[in-house]
């Protein structure tokens, strides 16, 4: 994810810009194992982000557990605790995948279309 930020792929341009807290965020990079105590928070972190909010699960073990996938404490992918909109492949996944996971959502946002309703509480 750092390689991302740096001059060489300079995710600024392509409007990426990185927020501390889920209520600021649109989108969830998830990356890295997932374990059974970590699923709550995760999950936690995803209901406090604002609608419209997507979730990128970035390399293998994320997607699917990776080298861990038969441990008895690791969610077999983040996908049975958050709806995943797009999955990065590879262990460790490179930042030109990384990219292009982000390029293939910000499209996916484009023909999504959200309607807001106005109301009054």
């Amino acid at each position: 994810m750092m390689h991302v930020s740096m001059p060489r792929y300079d995710n600024d341009r392509q409007g990426i810009i990185f927020r501390a807290s889920p209520r600021q965020a649109d989108v969830m990079i998830v990356a890295g194992t997932v374990t059974n105590k970590m699923a709550p928070a995760v999950r936690l972190c995803y209901d406090q982000m604002p609608d419209p909010k997507w979730v990128i699960s970035m390399g293998s073990c994320a997607n699917g557990g990776g080298y861990y996938h038969y441990s008895y404490s690791v969610v077999r992918g983040v996908d049975r605790i958050l709806p995943v909109d797009i999955f990065v492949p590879g262990c460790p996944p490179t930042a030109e995948a990384l990219m292009y996971g982000i390029l293939q959502l910000q499209r996916k946002m484009r023909r999504t279309k959200i309607t807001r309703m106005w109301y009054r509480k």
